[in-house]
């Protein structure tokens, strides 16, 4: 069982975190809220939104906030309402297309963070642990997602890497006993 108000869920592509995410949020409260960041520009994310969409049965509310998620966040948390935020890369990446300033609109969803009234669960992308991108566009998103996703980290109550369907707590983490001898 993860303890606290705000949990952020890791994991790289395909490794489950929103099917973890969505669990949690069924579980920790009767209504649910889900702010999708994603934009269906082509015919392939118009089909992902749609498999994401049939994942949620009627109990679900849907607002969509592609580049204002901290307006969204501000308007649905409360408490006894559930609110899951899949995904910051997608919103992310919409701020970068969008020629926003990444790292203050991450300073300013980290400072809100502690703020929140109700459970809210963030998705986001491990996006540092594969290759380094060969655009620089690439790298500038990498950097911005690593930083973004530091940033939530120690903004939540608690953090889980997902992998391969696996939840593992990342926060709050064991402190290690070293011995001297």
């Amino acid at each position: 069982m993860i303890e606290g108000r705000t949990v952020l869920v890791l994991g790289g592509a395909r490794s489950g975190k929103s099917r973890y995410a969505l669990a949690l949020a069924q579980a920790s409260a009767p209504a649910r809220t889900i702010i999708a960041t994603a934009q269906a520009f082509d015919e392939e994310m118009t089909d992902r939104i749609a498999r994401h969409q049939a994942e949620r049965d009627a109990t679900w509310t849907t607002r969509e906030a592609p580049l204002d998620l901290i307006a969204a966040l501000r308007d649905e948390s409360r408490p006894g309402r559930a609110v899951l935020v899949d995904c910051l890369t997608l919103w992310l990446s919409n701020l970068l297309l969008a020629e926003r300033d990444l790292d203050a609109a991450t300073a300013e969803l980290a400072a809100l963070v502690p703020h929140l009234n109700g459970p809210t669960i963030f998705v986001s992308n491990e996006v540092g642990q594969g290759v380094v991108p060969p655009s620089k566009l690439g790298r500038i998103f990498q950097d911005a997602q690593g930083r973004a996703n530091q940033a939530l980290a120690q903004a939540c109550d608690a953090a889980v890497l997902v992998s391969a369907g696996l939840p593992r707590l990342l926060k709050p983490a064991p402190v290690p006993e070293l011995r001297l001898s």
